[in-house]
Formats: C-alpha cells, structure tokens, sequence
C-alpha cells in the first residue's frame, strides 16, 4: 500500500505504532494540558515556547483538547481533523491509513489546464466530498482537466466559503472525512483530472482561533489587516505553521497545486519571502510530478511567476487576473461602480490589452486609488494568466450574488464564454457556468450571536448607496436559505438550455484541446498585439512558432467587418461571416511559422 504523510512541526504525529507525540506552540501560557480520550496529562515545555509530550497506546480516531491554565479546553491549531465542528474535540489521524487506488497518476502539464472552480457545500443537495465524487465522469467527459476546491479547512460553523478558516491542516468536517477528501482527489485522478486547492495564508477566520490566547507572539498587533492583526511570518514557530501547510496538503492528500489567496496581504521582510521560500520547497520536495501554484494579488505583479528556459515555473505557475474579469464585466454589463470605475472608459480596449498583453494596468493611474498599479507584462507567456468571466469572488460580493448570464444576457454571455475558452490564457469555469446556471452564489456563513449580528449588519452597510442596489435587502448571510439558494439546479442541466449550453461549453473544450494547448507547451511564443478595438467590438491576434491565432468578437449594437485574421476559421458564432453583428465572434488559426 502506498503511504503519504508529512511529519508536522505542530500537532499530533505518530512516531511509532501507537505513540503519538503531541507539541503546541503557546508563549502565552505559563502550563498546558492534554486531554486525551477523557484523560489529563501535563504537557512538558520544551523551550521557546513549545510544549511536548509522547504518549503510548493511542488509537487512530483517539478525541483531544489542550487545557490551558485558566482551564479552558481549546481545540489543536494543527488538527488533522474534528469531531463535528471547530470547537472540538480534534482528532489523531493515521495519514496512511487511506488506500490509494490511482498510484499510477502522473499529473497534468499546466498548459492543459482548464479550470472547473467548486464549492464543495453548495455543487451538489449534499454538500459532501463523496457527493461530489459523482459529479467526476460529468466534469471529464466535459473537457474538465483541473478542479480548484475552495478552501476546505475547518471554519465556524457548518456553512461558510471557506476563507474563514481557523484550522488550517483539518478538512471542513461538515464536508466529510480526511478519507473521503483522498478518495475525491484519488478518484479524479482516475479520470484524469487534476485537484488544487484553495488555501487561505493571510488571516485566520473569527470563530474557533485560539491562537491569540495559546501565543500572542503569533501576530503583529501594530500591523493591521482587513481581517485584524497581521500574521508574524518572521518568527520561527509562526513560519513553520505556515509553511508546513501547503507542503501537508500537498504531500499527504496527493493534490496537484494550490492556489493562495489574497497574498498582496502576505507582509514578510524576511530577506527570503515566505512565499517564496513555499514555492521553492515545493518544487524541491515534489519534483517527481507537476505542481500548480497560482496567486490572487491585486498588485499586478509579475515577480513571482518567472519562466526558465524551458517553459517550467520555477516558483509559481499563474496569476488570477482580476484585470481581465473587471474589463470583461465593465464590456458586457456597463457597470462601473467601485473597482469597476477603472475599467469605464473604453472597456473593448481593457479586453483586448488583457487578452494580448496580461494585464490590463501596467504601472497606470488607477482612478479608484489614485496610485499606479501593475508592471509591464508583456513578457509574460500567455499561461502565466488565470482568466475568468466569473467567479466564487465576483458573483459573490455582489448584493444578489447574480451570475453573468442574469447580468448580460444568455447571447452576450456566450461570446464572452467562447472568448474565454479559446485564448491561450489559462480558463476557468465556476460551477455551473458550464450548462448556462442562473441560480445565485451568495455570501453566506453560519455564525451565531453577536458575530452573526456582526457579519448581517457588516454586510448590508457594504452595500449602502452602492450603484443598482438602493433599497434593495440583502440576504442575510446566517440564513440557511442564503446557503440553499445557493445551490447548483442540476436539474437545469437536463433543460432545453441546459443541454444547448453544454453542448456549446463541449464543443469550445474540444476546439481548445485540439487547437490551444498544442500551442502552449512551447515556452516561446505567445506575443499578443490588438488589431484593431471599437465600441462593442476588438480583434485580438497571438503569435507563436506554431502559428498565428486570431479572435474577433462583436458585442455592440453596430455590424462590424471582420479584420483580415489570418488562416482558417476554427470556430464562428453563431456561424461564418465577413461581418460580425451583434452578439458573434469569430476565431482563426494560420499553422506555420509565425514570423
């Protein structure tokens, strides 16, 4: 049987066949205690703060606390899981107790990837990893060659997106087993399917964090985040716990890649950034099988995703590009509130900068912050860029939580989808998109008390005065309904237009696989330039030492001539022209030598 485990520097660790070495960081406590399966024993300090104990006999599945010294009981920071919510008791897991079935699996190169993003709690009536499972031959047999998994580590409540985490290495429990999330990963590979996950490294969520009690030395208290006080990345305690979880994820759940959220909020002045040194010991302790590593930062920054000489990503592998979104947004609704302020003007011009170039904002003025944002990105590969037209993100934090379709229009929508799809950038989906879903992804949570009042009022001042939603009432986020209505109608896959959008999200897959990919594997090439952009409309080429490939799109109320692409028409919505009239888009491929 195949084993996988990652010796942690926090937690409980096996280091025989029934002794568990237990070891918690707490500067803040003079004593702790274990309990263990209804047991007390005093744990023994072991310098700077840390405190050990070995403890023989113990059973996989054995329930624990650590007691502090005013006598509360509070859950491991490190717990590999929990026994029902994040309270407590957590749990000692053997890692190797699952059986690997696929150990054949190799991984997936990135330049294949198309990304299918999933909330594990709202894609499927059950919310489970095993119902999820089920949904495996639908994804594969749709062109599907990664799943992203928002974050699953355990969080207040039993609902919630995930980016509240407080648990950092225990699967959400609500979701099911540590072995019901290896048999998901297992049996996606089995079709070929990679999985990455969603991990949250910059705050801890606001229920269930004992940290601040356990080692106040954990945070920075005179650095704040959105979410509080900073982390202190540069002590060595807190660097390991950080650290150490990616590299747990990956090595002990046989996942393909993560994708880090928000790490613009990563503050470290260590002289090796801690997400540098994460992506270098990723790559140094899983060479054996392709990584996945992509951030999200609002700083348009390309430092942290270099290329060597043969195409491979030394730390990370690709950006999410907001830029791209926001343009896309602004293009297809006219909504120009907030953020999207900086993409007002000439929105058909952010579109086809983002398609040809990366980034839309390269060292300009953003009129939102009146500061410069962004670097040049040209010389980025076109693979360095995530795309979207939606997601979790951007239909979330909407009041509503409505998709693009219920914003822009089926048509409108369709076009931008086989834009998407059909660019050398790296796509993705977010559930649902695929069959033409409408339902809604609301921002919901399941907090109780004085939080939950917090978070409902919290939410509806966000959206007070905010363009399109005066005298609107937003959904309470503690509301299991908010949870339900978020919900996939996979009932609307079997629909009329359920079946007309899958069969056109198929046929975009296959044209991708079979024209796109083979383009990307080179590490030269990808040089985008606009042809030509006009109200409602752009034209956008690729050069690669392949070929040339061409898009034109049309979503303005005038018909538009068709540039002179070079090459054969690959594909053409609603059909070939040598005009493009509202709501069509034509995409075309020159084989040969670019130059």
């Amino acid at each position: 049987m195949e084993t996988r485990s990652f010796l942690k520097s926090w937690g409980a660790e096996f280091v025989a066949a029934d002794t568990v070495r237990f070891r918690l960081w707490a500067t803040g406590q003079s004593k702790v205690t274990l309990r263990l399966s209804g047991t007390d024993r005093e744990m023994q300090p072991a310098g700077d703060g840390w405190f050990e104990l070995q403890v023989s006999g113990v059973a996989p599945g054995a329930e624990y606390h650590f007691v502090v010294a005013d006598g509360m009981t509070v859950p491991d920071p490190a717990s590999r899981a929990q026994k029902n919510s994040v309270e407590g008791p957590s749990l000692v897991i053997d890692p190797n107790a699952y059986s690997w079935q696929n150990t054949h699996w190799a991984g997936r190169p990135w330049e294949e990837t198309v990304v299918y993003e999933l909330h594990i709690g709202t894609f499927t009536p059950q919310g489970t990893f095993k119902a999820a499972m089920e949904k495996l031959p639908y994804l594969a047999d749709l062109g599907i060659t990664m799943i992203e998994v928002l974050p699953v580590a355990q969080f207040g409540g039993d609902r919630g997106w995930g980016y509240d985490g407080v648990l950092l290495y225990a699967p959400h429990s609500a979701y099911g087993s540590v072995d019901d999330f290896k048999a998901f990963i297992d049996a996606a590979h089995g079709y070929g399917i990679s999985v990455v996950l969603d991990i949250v490294l910059n705050h801890f969520g606001p229920q269930g964090n004992y940290l601040p009690l356990l080692a106040p030395d954990f945070f920075h208290q005179e650095r704040m985040t959105p979410w509080g006080a900073g982390i202190a990345y540069d002590v060595d305690a807190v660097r390991r716990y950080i650290i150490e979880a990616p590299l747990y994820w990956l090595q002990e759940f046989n996942l393909d890649g993560l994708r880090f959220d928000a790490i613009d909020q990563i503050e470290d002045n260590a002289d090796n950034h801690i997400l540098i040194e994460i992506a270098r010991r990723i790559r140094t302790e899983i060479p054996q099988r392709p990584i996945h590593l992509t951030t999200e930062d609002c700083r348009n920054v390309i430092f942290l995703h270099p290329r060597d000489e043969d195409g491979s990503a030394p730390l990370f592998s690709g950006e999410w590009n907001d830029d791209f979104h926001n343009a896309v947004h602004v293009f297809a609704t006219g909504e120009t509130h907030a953020y999207y302020q900086d993409f007002a003007s000439q929105p058909e011009k952010g579109v086809a900068r983002a398609l040809a170039e990366g980034f839309v904002y390269q060292g300009e003025i953003s009129k939102q912050s009146g500061e410069p944002r962004g670097v040049d990105s040209r010389s980025q590969h076109p693979t360095a860029f995530v795309d979207f037209i939606q997601n979790h993100d951007q239909i979330g934090n909407r009041a509503q939580g409505e998709r693009l379709i219920s914003l822009a229009g089926a048509e409108r929508t369709k076009v931008l989808l086989a834009t998407l799809l059909l660019s050398p950038h790296i796509p993705l989906l977010f559930m649902g998109e695929e069959y033409g879903e409408s339902n809604p992804f609301l921002f919901f949570t399941d907090f109780h008390g004085d939080l939950a009042r917090a978070v409902r009022e919290g939410r509806a001042k966000e959206f007070e005065g905010h363009t399109g939603h005066e005298g609107e009432s937003v959904p309470d986020p503690n509301a299991k309904t908010t949870f339900d209505t978020s919900k996939l109608d996979w009932q609307k896959q079997e629909s009329q237009h359920g079946i007309a959008w899958l069969a056109f999200t198929r046929q975009l897959l296959a044209l991708r696989h079979q024209y796109i990919v083979p383009l990307l594997a080179n590490p030269g090439g990808g040089q985008g330039q606009v042809v030509r952009t006009a109200p409602g409309f752009l034209a956008v080429s690729w050069r690669f030492p392949q070929g040339t490939l061409s898009l034109a799109l049309n979503i303005g109320a005038d018909t538009q001539p068709l540039p002179a692409l070079p090459g054969e028409t690959i594909f053409a919505w609603p059909q070939p022209a040598q005009e493009l009239p509202q709501h069509s888009i034509t995409v075309r491929f020159q084989a040969g030598d670019a130059k």
